[in-house]
């Protein structure tokens, strides 16, 4: 049988705080974080979710921050909670078998118009010597092996939004194989460049909701009209669970399956029955050795658009049957942070199995078409077994799900 693997540490930088409890409060308090970005001010979508209070400087020191663009400083302090959180030393470990794999959507759009800016204005001299070692997406992953001393296998892993999820998936395999010891593993982006917000307009994916931002990202509701881009960092350490038992490490969870495919259907519209959705779904039971009834609670991806939202609802009606188990998602609170989010989201799932509680959908009053699923909306809901899964899915129909059960 494939080793378990353990979930042992964990770091969160996104606009519901910078550690795992202010994560989950927020969590658990189901209210919206979208607010007027000033950065957008002027554009017909002029809202976000921002990670507020973060000074680079402060956490990194003058020369990194200076060095790294911000989707890399949210995964430098990110992966430096998670090796805290995890009681890991990084003078004892073997750093030869420490990988690093992190999910990264896109490379940072906001340095490029910037360079550009210099280019197009005929100043090639003044595109600064660091723009594309600050800004391509290898970089998140490179600067925390950089910064910690990591090693083993690195490398970042791009399936859109379903990156971070792919990346977790990728490192559980690095460790089942014996290549490494442990490997942090998850997410990093940054969205919410002027360009970035401009071109998911343009494709009709944003909300509208400039006079209620806070109402604005309301995943599976009725009356959603879009996402809202947000931004942030989730890191997980994982090691096998021997292992880490042996050196009297605490066990959050246990990343038990993964499931991965492509719908091959549309470059971004998801298939309307949730064809690729299901796959990865059973493919991540099957891994795991469970079955539909063994899942306690759906950490859905929950992008608040109406086919995103429609298909991914068809495709648990198909796996799990009518009612099926409770669903939560969370961009409703965050927003949604693209590559980063399937990271984000397995580490809030990692916390919902600690705390034996299933967050609240934001802004949740209702639902229309033909499928109903339970979504978890007003309060925390009890959480009634220790299995669940956290679903991701991306353009060009890439689906990445993670099943986690809870520590024995």
């Amino acid at each position: 049988m494939p080793a378990d693997v353990a979930v042992t540490g964990l770091g969160l930088v996104t606009p519901a705080g910078h550690t795992g409890r202010a994560n989950w409060e927020a969590l658990c308090r189901g209210r919206s974080l979208a607010a007027a970005d000033p950065e957008l001010q002027g554009l017909p979508v002029d809202f976000s979710c921002r990670v507020a209070d973060f000074d680079a400087a402060a956490e990194l020191g003058r020369a990194a921050a200076r060095r790294t663009d911000r989707f890399v400083q949210f995964a430098l302090v990110a992966a430096r909670r998670a090796v805290a959180d995890a009681g890991l030393d990084r003078r004892a470990w073997d750093a030869q078998r420490v990988g690093v794999v992190l999910g990264v959507g896109a490379n940072s759009l906001s340095t490029y118009v910037g360079e550009f800016t210099h280019l197009g204005a005929g100043r090639a001299e003044r595109v600064s010597p660091l723009a594309l070692p600050r800004s391509v997406p290898s970089m998140a992953a490179g600067e925390v092996a950089i910064d910690l001393g990591a090693h083993g296998p690195n490398f970042t892993t791009a399936s859109a939004c379903a990156s971070g999820a792919t990346a977790i998936g990728v490192a559980r395999d690095l460790l089942r194989s014996g290549t490494c010891d442990i490997v942090l593993a998850g997410g990093s982006e940054s969205a919410r460049s002027r360009m970035t917000v401009t071109c998911f307009t343009r494709m009709r994916a944003l909300s509208r909701r400039r006079a209620e931002p806070a109402l604005a990202s309301r995943p599976f509701d009725a009356r959603r009209d879009g996402l809202v881009l947000g931004e942030g960092a989730g890191v997980l350490v994982l090691e096998r669970a021997s292992r880490a038992r042996a050196r009297g490490a605490p066990v959050q969870a246990l990343l038990r399956g993964y499931g991965a495919g492509a719908d091959a259907h549309h470059p971004i519209a998801p298939h309307p029955r949730g064809d690729g959705a299901v796959r990865a779904v059973r493919a991540a039971l099957a891994d795991a050795g469970c079955g539909p009834d063994d899942i306690a609670h759906v950490h859905a991806h929950g992008t608040s658009t109406a086919l995103s939202d429609a298909a991914e609802a068809a495709a648990y009606t198909r796996v799990f049957g009518g009612g099926g188990p409770p669903v939560t998602a969370s961009k409703g609170v965050i927003g949604h942070a693209l590559g980063a989010a399937g990271a984000i989201q397995a580490a809030y799932t990692v916390l919902a199995l600690r705390h034996g509680l299933i967050p609240p959908v934001a802004n949740f009053q209702g639902q229309d078409g033909d499928h109903r699923l339970d979504i978890v909306a007003g309060r925390p809901r009890p959480a009634r077994g220790g299995a669940a899964i956290s679903c991701s899915f991306g353009f060009g129909g890439q689906n990445a799900v993670l099943l986690f059960t809870a520590a024995p």
